[in-house]
This record gives C-alpha cells, structure tokens and sequence, in this order.
C-alpha cells in the first residue's frame, strides 16, 4: 500500500482549507501582484476627472463673470433712432411697443416685449406723439422742437 492510495474513511467536521494571502484562496498575493497602490486595502484609484478639473484655469473676480452672475437678468434696450421714426411714422402717429412690433422695428424675445429707447441720431420732421418708452435727454429736445409730444 501506498501514501497515495489511502482512501479517506470518515470526514472530518468543521475544518476548512486555510486561507493564504489576502483574503482569497490564490494564495501569497491573491492575484493583487506586489505592492503598490492597487495591492493595497482599499485600493480606491484617485478619479481622473479631478486631475482634469484642477488643471483647468478658473475664473476668479469680479471682472470676467460680473455680467454672467451678478446682472444676469438686466436686459439690455433696443435702441431706435429719430431718423427710423421719420421714415416709418407720419404726422401725429403713437409710436408705442406695439406700433415698433407691427411695422417689424422691434421683435418679441422670449414671448416677451423687448424694452426700446428712442436715441437722437438722425433728424425728425414730423409730429410724433412717444408712449411707454425711453427716450434720450437729446431725443426728447429734438421730439419737443419738431412739435411732438411724449407721455
């Protein structure tokens, strides 16, 4: 008879294989290879999209983000100049918002009336009368002198 030829009678209860290595049953290393980071407990890799982030160039101050956070929602005037006027309105016309968005001076933004200032450029000769709507210091000179009126 020989060792290997021995046959096993009567097993033997609660023993169980011994566990080599880190926790598995490979045994030494466990298939973690030698050392460093990924051998180690817990072995968590730093996220590459942090290393991107932080070699990205911020925008600090008040200077590049001012109009993106602080006046977000100031919404800038249309500007419409006394010699569009002229060409577009007759004697003792209204010019309004709904006036300029009929005769297609002006579009609604966003379902919205776009806010309009009348400016000075250009001559007026005719009689207007302005509602609702900003006008310049030199606008308003000029509107008054052609015999205009704004309300």
């Amino acid at each position: 008879m020989q060792l290997h030829e021995i046959k096993v009678t009567k097993k033997q209860k609660g023993k169980k294989s011994v566990k080599v290595g880190r926790g598995g049953i490979r045994g030494k290393t466990s298939g973690r290879g030698h050392k460093g980071q990924n051998a180690r407990a817990g072995r968590k890799k730093r996220p590459e999209m942090r290393d991107v982030i932080k070699k990205l160039p911020k925008l600090r101050g008040h200077g590049i983000n001012r109009a993106k956070t602080v006046n977000d929602a100031k919404v800038s005037a249309t500007a419409i100049n006394l010699d569009i006027l002229n060409a577009h309105f007759a004697d003792s016309d209204t010019v309004n918002i709904h006036t300029l968005l009929e005769k297609g001076l002006v579009e609604k933004k966003s379902g919205k009336f776009p806010r309009v200032k009348i400016l000075a450029k250009g001559e007026l000769k005719r009689k207007i009368i302005v509602e609702g709507l900003e006008v310049s210091n030199t606008a308003k000179e000029a509107i008054k002198k052609a015999g205009g009126e704004i309300k």
